[in-house]
Order: structure tokens, then C-alpha cells, then sequence
């Protein structure tokens, strides 16, 4: 989503195009107050649909119900496909039958399909019905697929030849038929069967001359995916091999659909953003959610991370006779939980950030788990240093130095240790790192931190 103050209309002369800051929206919004229908279709008219998507999610429920209905018939289906799903029911609801019937149609089967699963059964079928009876059939079957599925992520609108056509029989097939998809970037060659055995780029058909064989100038790229195929995993492929659009095939080996890089990248980006949330514990939480659905989100791990923090606490409390001998203690365990917290975020950041991408795998987990225990008792040996002095200059005892120097090694290097072992773990057990590592890594710092602390001024210093 763009920044709050830069969405888009304003013209920019220095790369031609759309801008629209806080002038334009109260400008937009001055026009639905007066019921200004002309000066807002003026307004809205330079704006990408992504930018009016992003207008109707910054604006209160109030404006955007009244902007819908003034806007009335130019509101594009495209602006569906970009709409955050906490909010586009909403607009659905705001939406004329006959509007989005007519914005409905507009759109491919895929983002139709994506529109369709994110909405109330009543509402599925309204839209449904306003169909044709051959796109509603393409939708209905891509509903029929498993959630998060390429079945669900493919378009149906395909462009497709006979293995054994010319390049010049395939330019004549398109330039003769008026019901391509808007966007296509190859021509998928198939066998009587309907089985997909290659594809040509347009690019390299229109640079080939009329009598050359399609099967001889199909790319190297080519790939297939099943219908069932889990939609991270054709993400990775496509972001693994470069690829721009990919035939989809059932169970018998039949091409139904194609995916595009869009829908991929899509996916993607859906994928980091679900990952940088759950390593913070607000689970699918979006600036959209209503103040009880964020407290819903939040709770669960608030609540456990209170488990943990009572249970470092019960650490804490086996070592009341040194804490009450050595009050200095207190005043610098935080100081090595910290160290210890950060230290372990570092690494899992890393790790859940490569396992989410296969860059760490069973093959290289030794690999890397030594490269983080050496690299945190290398940080561990600096700051044990800086730690070591600090405790004398401030305390004026030496020996509380060397407690909190050791006490900074021991706890940097599981940090490391953990940061890595955890989210590793949890994905062999089928937990999501990105939802768990957090609460368990802190928990294993803080323990240990306290314990290795404490237990050693105990040893040393008492």
C-alpha cells in the first residue's frame, strides 16, 4: 500500500506520471460531499486502479459508500483485483448490481476466482449470477480447487496451438480471433491430447519467419504444474527460474489454465508480508482490522509470552539469596537478557528468511549453525570485553567483570545457536517458524542469560 501522504493524481513532469497527495484526496473527497458526479469522474479519471484501491482503503466507511455510489458506472473490476480483502466486501455491498456485473465481467477468471473466495456465500452467488454461463462455469470450477492451490491461482483463459502449426498459421489464428486474454506472453504448443509440450514466446514468433514449426522455436524454461500444486511452491518456481507464465494440467495430464508472473509475485509478496507479521505475533493483521479482531490476532501470543516470561522469572527467583547479597545484579541482568534477545532475533531473522526461500535445508543446517556459534562468540568475546569493563569501572569490583563477560559469551552463543536450531525444528515438526521461533528463542535467551548470570556471581562472588 503507498505511504498515507503519497497515493496518486497530481501530474509529476519529471516521469509522467500520477501522484496523488493529501490535496487531491480532500479534492476527491469535496466532490462526494457536494455530489459532484462529473468533477469526481475528472478527478478519479488519471488514477491507476491500484491508487483508487489505496484511496478506498484509507478513506472512512462513511466516504467510501458515498465515492462508490457517485462514481457509480466507471468503477472498473480491476480496482476489485487490487483491493485489500478486509474492506472489499464492504465495497461489493456499496456496488450496484448492474455495476458489478459490469466490473465482474471485466475481470480474468483467476481474479475473479480471487474475489469470489474471500467473500460471504450470499454475495458469491449474487456475483455468480451476473456471469455468463461459461466464465460462471470457469469460476465455479477454479472455486472447486483447494484453497492456496495452482488451481486456485491459474487463469482458464488460455492461448494454445497444435504442436505441428506454422509460425504463420498461429499469427493468423490470433489476428482471427477476437476473444484473447488482454495479457499473454506465450503460446502453449499441446498434443491431440490436450497435453501441454512446450511454448513460444511472442517475442520469438513474431521474429520467426511464416514457415517455421512452432515446435522448433519453444523455449528451454518450460515447465508444468498440477492443478493441486501448492501455490508457494509454484511462487518459488517462478521466482527460481525465471519464469513468466506456466501451463497448468489436471490429473490426466491436460492443460486447464495458465499462471502468470503477476498472480506469482503476488503470492510472493503475500508470503514475506504473512512472514514479517507472524514474526511479530499479529498473525493476518492489516491497518483495516476492527480494534476487537486486532485484539483476537494479538492475544494468543501476548498471553504466551507471558507463560515465558513467568517462567524466566522462576529462574530469577532461584537466585534470590545472590541478587539479595549482590544488589548490583539486578541493575545489569537486563543488560544480558537484552544482549542475548537481540543477539537470537538476528539469527532467527535470518533463518526463517532462508527457510521460507530454501536456502536453508537439512544439507547445509551444520553449515550455517557453525557459522552462527562462531560468529556470536566472536560478538560475545567484544562485547564480553566492553561488558567486563564497565562492571569494574562502575562497581569497582573485577570479579563482577568476569561474571558479566562470561555470562555475555554463554548467552550470545546460544542466541546464535538457537536462532537457527529453533525455527529448523519447528518446520520438521510442521509448526510455521515465522509464527513460533520468536516466543521460543526469547524464551531460551532470557532463561539461560539469567541462569548462566546468576549462577556464575553465585559461584564467583559469594
Amino acid at each position: 500500500m503507498s505511504d498515507p501522504d503519497v497515493i496518486t493524481a497530481e501530474h509529476d513532469d519529471t516521469d509522467d506520471a500520477y501522484a496523488l497527495d493529501r490535496r487531491s484526496v480532500a479534492a476527491i473527497l469535496d466532490a462526494v460531499e457536494h455530489g459532484d458526479a462529473e468533477r469526481l469522474t475528472a478527478l478519479m479519471e488519471p488514477l491507476h486502479a491500484a491508487d483508487i484501491a489505496d484511496l478506498l482503503e484509507q478513506i472512512g466507511s462513511s466516504d467510501r459508500r458515498s465515492l462508490i455510489t457517485l462514481y457509480g458506472k466507471e468503477f472498473d473490476g480491476e480496482i476489485l483485483s487490487e483491493l485489500d480483502e478486509a474492506i472489499r466486501e464492504d465495497v461489493v455491498k456499496a456496488l450496484s448490481p448492474q455495476v458489478l456485473s459490469d466490473a465482474v465481467r471485466e475481470m480474468d477468471s483467476d481474479d475473479v476466482v480471487d474475489l469470489l473466495e474471500d467473500l460471504e456465500r450470499p454475495q458469491q452467488e449474487a456475483i455468480l449470477q451476473v456471469l455468463e454461463a461459461a466464465d460462471r462455469l470457469a469460476v465455479e470450477r477454479g472455486l472447486s480447487y483447494p484453497d492456496y492451490s495452482a488451481g486456485r491461482l491459474m487463469q482458464r483463459e488460455v492461448v494454445m496451438a497444435p504442436e505441428h502449426w506454422t509460425v504463420g498459421q498461429a499469427i493468423d489464428f490470433m489476428r482471427n480471433h477476437e476473444d484473447l486474454p488482454d495479457q499473454f506472453y506465450h503460446i502453449i504448443l499441446v498434443d491431440p491430447r490436450l497435453r501441454p509440450a512446450g511454448y513460444v514466446t511472442l517475442g520469438k514468433l513474431m521474429s520467426s519467419r511464416r514457415e517455421i514449426r512452432l515446435s522448433a522455436i519453444t523455449e528451454d524454461s518450460f515447465r508444468v504444474f498440477e492443478i493441486d500444486e501448492e501455490e508457494a511452491d509454484v511462487a518459488y518456481a517462478f521466482n527460481q527460474y525465471h519464469l513468466i507464465s506456466a501451463p497448468v494440467v489436471d490429473g490426466d495430464g491436460r492443460l486447464v489454465g495458465v499462471i502468470t508472473i503477476d498472480d506469482a509475485m503476488t503470492v510472493l509478496d503475500e508470503e514475506h508480508d504473512e512472514d514479517i507479521k507472524r514474526l511479530a505475533g499479529v498473525g493476518d493483521e492489516s491497518l483495516l482490522d476492527s480494534t476487537l479482531e486486532i485484539v483476537r490476532n494479538r492475544f494468543p501470543w501476548l498471553l504466551v509470552n507471558l507463560g515465558t516470561a513467568v517462567l524466566a522469572s522462576l529462574v530469577i527467583a532461584q537466585f534470590e539469596a545472590t541478587l539479595t547479597a549482590i544488589v548490583a545484579l539486578a541493575v545489569l541482568m537486563p543488560i544480558i537478557a537484552s544482549m542475548g534477545g537481540n543477539a537470537g532475533t538476528q539469527s532467527m531473522t535470518v533463518a526463517v528468511r532462508a527457510l521460507a526461500t530454501r536456502d536453508l535445508t537439512s544439507s547445509n543446517a551444520l553449515r550455517v549453525l557453525r557459522r552462527e556459534v562462531v560468529a556470536s562468540l566472536l560478538n560475545g568475546c567484544v562485547f564480553a570485553v566492553i561488558m567486563g569493563i564497565i562492571g569494574v569501572v562502575w562497581f569497582g569490583t573485577p570479579m563482577l567483570g568476569v561474571v558479566l563477560g562470561l555470562a555475555m559469551i554463554i548467552n550470545l552463543v546460544v542466541a546464535g545457536l538457537a536462532g537457527v536450531a529453533v525455527p529448523m525444528a519447528l518446520e520438521r515438526v510442521g509448526v510455521d517458524p515465522a509464527l513460533a521461533s520468536g516466543t521460543f528463542v526469547t524464551t531460551v535467551t532470557d532463561v539461560v542469560g539469567f541462569f548462566a548470570f546468576l549462577g556464575l556471581a553465585g559461584i564467583l562472588l559469594l
